[in-house]
Formats: C-alpha cells, sequence, structure tokens
C-alpha cells in the first residue's frame, strides 16, 4: 500500500471540502484529494508529497496533551510568560525535560528562538545546526502520539523532536530536515498543539515558489518523498500571537 492511501471516501468530514477548489489544494497549483480516513488531505507537490489533517485529534485530548507536555510544578503554562525564565532547563517540568539550546554564528553565541526537547531509543542521537542531541527515553504520553501516526505513515518511529513556541515571538527560519542520519527521503511527521501557526514551504532553486499550510490546535501534516531535498520549510514570527505552541516531529534515525 502506498504511504498516503489515494483511496476516496463519501463519509470525509465535510469541512476537508473546503480546502480542495477544482480539484486543486486550496489556493495553490497542486492537486489534492481527501485521504481515505476522512480526517486528511493529500496534496502532491514536485519531488513530494503532503498529508495534512487540520484537526486530526479531537480538542478535549488536545488541551489534555498540551496541558500534559508543559506540566510545571505550581506554574500555570497558559498565563506564566516564558520568556522571562532565562534558566529553563532547572524548571520542575513534569513530563518533558525541556532545554534552551544556542548556536554559534560569526564568533558569537545565539540563543535559539524556541525550546526544544529530543526523545527516542537511546542510540539515536541527532545532530542539527552544530548541536547534538542525546535521546531521553520515551514516556506515556509521546509514545501514544507516535503510535497514533502508524495509520497514515504506514511505520513505527524511533525518535521525535519537541519544539515549544513561548508565543509568536518564537520561530524557526528556512530548513530542510535533511541530515543524513534521518536516511535518503526521510518521512517527517509533525503534530501540533496549542496556537495556530503558518507553515510555509518553498522551494530550494525557486524561493518564489511556496506554499503555506496553517497548523491548528490537534493538526497532523506529514512530509514524504523527496521533499526534503527540494523544498525549504519555517514558522515565521506572529507578533500577536501570545499562546503556547508545542509542535511534535516524529523521524527515524538511521545508525
Amino acid at each position: 500500500m502506498d504511504l498516503f492511501d489515494t483511496l476516496h471516501t463519501d463519509s470525509a468530514a465535510p469541512s476537508l471540502s473546503t480546502l480542495i477548489h477544482d480539484g486543486k489544494f486550496m489556493q495553490s497549483d497542486y492537486p489534492a484529494h481527501i485521504h481515505a480516513d476522512g480526517k486528511g488531505v493529500v496534496i502532491d507537490v514536485p519531488d513530494g508529497r503532503i498529508y495534512y489533517a487540520p484537526y486530526y485529534f479531537d480538542n478535549a485530548f488536545c488541551d489534555e496533551t498540551l496541558e500534559t507536555l508543559l506540566a510545571c510544578d505550581d506554574i500555570d503554562h497558559m498565563t506564566h510568560d516564558w520568556h522571562q525564565e532565562h534558566d529553563i532547563d532547572q524548571l520542575p517540568f513534569e513530563n518533558i525535560h525541556w532545554q534552551h539550546d544556542s548556536v554559534s554564528m560569526f564568533g558569537k553565541i545565539y540563543d535559539l528562538p524556541r525550546l526544544s526537547a529530543w526523545y527516542g531509543d537511546n542510540n539515536k542521537p541527532y545532530t542539527y545546526s552544530g548541536i547534538t542531541l542525546q535521546p531521553k527515553a520515551w514516556n506515556t504520553v509521546l509514545l501514544s502520539l507516535r503510535d497514533a501516526l502508524i495509520p497514515i505513515c504506514k511505520r513505527t518511529f524511533n525518535s521525535v523532536l519537541l519544539n515549544w513556541y513561548r508565543s509568536g515571538e518564537d520561530h524557526i527560519s528556512w530548513h530542510t530536515d535533511a541530515e543524513p542520519e534521518l536516511g535518503k527521503n526521510p518521512i517527517i511527521a509533525s503534530v501540533n498543539f496549542g496556537a495556530s501557526r503558518r507553515f510555509l514551504l518553498r522551494r530550494k532553486e525557486e524561493h518564489s515558489i511556496k506554499l503555506e499550510i496553517p497548523l491548528h490546535h490537534g493538526s497532523v501534516l506529514v512530509m514524504a518523498g523527496a521533499l526534503q531535498h527540494h523544498w525549504q520549510h519555517s514558522i515565521p514570527k506572529q507578533k500577536k500571537i501570545k499562546q503556547n505552541r508545542v509542535n511534535l516531529t516524529f523521524r527515524t534515525i538511521h545508525v
């Protein structure tokens, strides 16, 4: 069976039909159809394929999961100003060991504009932007999210990178997930909780060719095929957004 089932279904959620106009995804030129699971659409882009479910998980589950991911003793994650915490590694988080990584550029050290955590199989480290992350052991919530992706991705991932955007000030610049340890044509499955944010894609060789996909509370987006070799993606700043967003990108590390 193909990675994304191409069968159509009459039981698809009516809201998905608003994402497709004349066989194309939203206001793009890319062919799209409703996935057989009735939760998402499949978008065919040059050199890649995307599965997008704007509301894959129900709202109650999403609220509970976000609470679990950000749970910290005696701190209300919804009202607390996390940008004022300068030693995030020392806070008593209950379920996820969040850290604030930094990178060296042009002889200076810069804090990344987001927090992160790396979980997975014990022998699967991950290196990006000069940062090497050693995995922490899977916990119940991460395993349940990983297993929820099996019907779409037809595989069990061995690692997950979590990024916490404390507000619209936090962002990630244009990049690809094409590190050698991810394999030739990696499948990256993105799960999102919290504030809706813009997800942008652009062709590496022609930046004017772009695609925008909104990632909402409980959305799932899967990138497949050779997409990582031909497209970059980013989460831009949105200064008006004050709420948290947690993004989990599940992947397979080959060592």
